[in-house]
C-alpha cells in the first residue's frame, strides 16, 4: 500500500514539474532549412506612443543588458548601452508600434 502512493506522488510530481514548451516554427526556403521563434505581438494603440520604459523594455528583449542614454527622435527611441559581453549596443525602437528598426 505505502508503495502505490509512493508511486503515485513520484508521478504526480514528475507530471507537475514538466515545463510548458513554446512551439518553434520551421521554415524552409530557398536558404535551407531554420528555426523560426515564436513572435509575440504587441497590442498597437491609436495617437498614443509608448513609453521610454517600454522602449528600455523592448531594448532588453533584443539583448542590451546595460542602458547607458535613451534618445527621443522624430519617429523613434534610440537606446544605447551595452550587451552580456560587454560590447556596445544601440537598438532603434519604433514610438509609435513598438516594434524594433534595427540593432546596430
Amino acid at each position: 500500500m505505502l508503495k502505490a502512493f509512493a508511486i503515485a506522488g513520484v508521478a504526480a510530481l514528475t507530471v507537475m514539474s514538466a515545463t510548458p514548451s513554446f512551439a518553434q516554427s520551421v521554415e524552409i526556403g530557398p536558404g535551407g532549412v531554420r528555426l523560426v521563434e515564436p513572435r509575440v505581438e504587441r497590442p498597437m494603440r491609436r495617437g498614443m506612443e509608448i513609453s521610454e520604459r517600454e522602449a528600455v523594455r523592448v531594448a532588453r528583449s533584443e539583448g542590451l543588458r546595460n542602458v547607458d542614454n535613451i534618445e527621443r527622435r522624430r519617429s523613434r527611441f534610440i537606446v544605447e548601452g551595452t550587451d552580456r559581453r560587454g560590447n556596445d549596443i544601440r537598438v532603434n525602437v519604433d514610438r509609435q508600434t513598438g516594434e524594433v528598426i534595427s540593432v546596430d
